[in-house]
């Protein structure tokens, strides 16, 4: 609508017929498939008036291409969602300002794109193409909101924090960063969805379109669920998408475990005396008395050094993850968590996969990209076969940490929590975990959360980065 359409209308109520039209037709988009003409036609004309570009109205573009035809609007899209700040004076109090509410109507054009594609998914079967659009929206949706690219979504790569707060401001324009909790599964559930109506053999068998796949943890998920049925190129495509989602993962992780080492300082190990170790600030100040103010010079009678010795008691951590087909996320994000701490001086890892069956997969433990495709992720659980094989592994209970990662809905629960509850007695740190994921979603049997709770062992559920701050307490 224009100011045209209302004579007389004060300028205010011109900009919220605006800004309420771009959210109808949000709603008529999201809600229904059949298109509004009037809703089309004026959406067009405030578009126009406020100096946007149609395409934005185009469901067929991408965020990506109306950025690169009109690169202004990038820094738009960024934090678009974000609350502003309230400004003091009283210009921030004063709500007819014409620059404010036109900035709003701009704001709920750009909302209304980045919102329509992503939470408007194709129907039907999904092309590669289709996938790798709609992730690269989602990545936008995820800057709008303050955060990094895939951080809502799985974490894969690092993120700007907890998530956008804010006060006061822009309190017009949706507030969506504090649903964040809940649009971060939300857009993995949508993913996930457009991942299973792929025919991802045909892609895979298909270089080109292979190649335009964005690795996610879904896609991940469907590659290892349908690794055995895969051959040839297919295979080879597939591998190479596993790879590049394990190294992208593990660098995000590998950060947060090496931000300290492991072993203690030992100061009953004389510092060695070697140039490296020279502790410069201390050597200086300990020896001040000796300065000259005649000769402007330090004498220096004697040279303090750092203690680098550090006490190396090995230890064994021993991780046990339920691989049935509710586990997926946590089977990849422990496989890789446990490969970085096998990399640590001093740490004997050990690693146990169990369905019905169990696998012992510590020889390839160093590799998660190996240890993933020799994974069967699906099947029931009975977690009594991997306790078989993680029972001997305890040596030195003092110097053990077992981590059960399952959501522990279990076929045999008695026995396996009799055998649990002799591993906590026994010394060892025994931790059970509900998930493992970048979501932080988990359901966990409350049978078992109760009797972990009474035993003192209460279960770790959440973020990922929860666990490695864990294990780093125990292990340093």
């Amino acid at each position: 609508m224009t100011e045209q359409e209302i004579p007389g209308a004060p300028a205010t109520t011109s900009y919220d017929n605006r800004r309420q039209v771009m959210y109808w037709r949000l709603l008529a988009r999201l809600f229904d498939h059949e298109e509004q003409a009037s809703l089309e036609a004026a959406s067009l004309a405030v578009v126009e008036d406020i100096g946007l570009p149609g395409a934005l109205l185009d469901p067929q573009a991408s965020v990506d291409s109306v950025v690169q035809r009109h690169p202004e609007l990038a820094a738009e899209f960024d934090g678009l969602m974000v609350p502003e700040a309230a400004e003091d004076g009283p210009r921030a109090q004063d709500a007819d300002d014409g620059r404010d509410r036109a900035a709003e109507v701009r704001r709920a054009a750009l909302v209304s794109k980045v919102l329509l594609n992503v939470f408007h998914s194709p129907p039907g079967t999904v092309t590669a193409g289709q996938l790798s659009r709609w992730q690269s929206d989602a990545d936008w949706l995820e800057r709008a909101l303050g955060c990094e690219p895939g951080q809502l979504r799985g974490g894969r790569r690092g993120g700007r924090g907890a998530g956008p707060t804010g006060t006061g401001g822009g309190g017009r324009t949706p507030d969506l960063s504090r649903l964040i909790p809940e649009i971060g599964p939300e857009l993995g559930s949508i993913e996930a969805g457009l991942v299973k109506r792929m025919r991802l053999r045909e892609v895979l068998a298909d270089p080109g379109l292979a190649a335009q796949l964005t690795p996610s943890m879904s896609l991940i998920e469907q590659l290892l669920r349908d690794k055995d049925n895969l051959s040839g190129v297919a295979l080879a495509n597939a591998k190479a998408l596993i790879r590049r989602f394990v190294d992208e993962v593990a660098e995000v992780l590998r950060t947060q475990v090496e931000k300290s080492t492991v072993g203690a300082l030992d100061r009953s190990v004389p510092p060695k005396r070697v140039f490296r170790n020279l502790d410069l600030d201390r050597t200086i100040w300990k020896n001040l008395t000796n300065w000259s103010p005649e000769e402007e010079r330090l004498y220096v009678d004697r040279l303090f050094y750092r203690h680098t010795a550090r006490k190396t008691t090995p230890q064994r951590l021993i991780v046990v993850v339920d691989q049935s087909g509710s586990m997926v996320d946590s089977m990849v994000n422990c496989t890789i968590l446990a490969s970085i701490f096998a990399g640590l001086p001093k740490v004997d890892v050990h690693l146990i996969a169990y369905d019905t069956q169990a696998l012992d997969l510590t020889p390839w433990v160093h590799d998660p990209f190996e240890t993933l495709l020799r994974t069967n992720l699906g099947g029931g659980t009975d977690g009594t076969v991997a306790m078989a094989l993680a029972q001997p592994k305890i040596a030195e209970p003092r110097n053990t940490v077992v981590v059960w990662i399952s959501d522990f809905y279990e076929w045999r629960s008695e026995p396996l929590f009799e055998s649990m509850a002799a591993i906590h007695r026994s010394g060892a740190k025994f931790i059970p975990v509900g998930s493992v994921t970048s979501s932080g979603r988990a359901s966990v049997n409350p049978w078992f959360r109760e009797r972990f709770k009474d035993q003192g062992t209460p279960v770790l559920s959440g973020h990922i980065r929860k666990l490695v701050h864990e294990l780093k307490t125990f292990l340093t």
